[in-house]
């Protein structure tokens, strides 16, 4: 189980894709082989009211989180940060290099015992 979440600032949909951050995100989640298919799930979240830094309303952010099931070591996790950081970062660059953007990143285990889950998507998925 992994919940990626995007916050970002609203003008951020004026200069980039969000829908498509958010495949892109998936698909760099995949192809770690840290966190199992059905259980991925990316979502975006607008933040409407926003002031950064010295208040010029051209700054944006993104923030993505990643909440997952404790059990992966810290190699792994390390190495899935990077993978997806720099997965979004690639898919950024050309507005990263015309706009202010806080572009971050963290990942945290989330504890089973005070997380419980009810997942009926693998009974559902397509094998390819």
């Amino acid at each position: 189980m992994a919940h990626f979440t995007l916050e970002y600032s609203y003008n951020m949909e004026s200069v980039t894709d969000i829908a498509k951050l958010c495949d892109v995100i998936r698909r760099a989640a995949i192809l770690t082989g840290v966190f199992a298919l059905a259980g991925i799930r990316v979502r975006a979240l607008r933040a409407e009211h926003v002031s950064i830094a010295d208040g010029d309303p051209s700054h944006g952010f993104i923030d993505i989180s990643i909440r997952l099931r404790a059990g992966r070591d810290l190699e792994a996790r390390k190495a899935a940060t990077t993978a997806i950081f720099r997965s979004a970062e690639e898919f950024l660059a050309p507005v990263l290099k015309t706009h202010p953007i806080a572009l971050s990143l963290e990942m945290r285990d989330i504890d089973p015992e005070l997380s419980p889950k009810l997942n009926t998507i693998r009974d559902h998925i397509k094998e390819s």
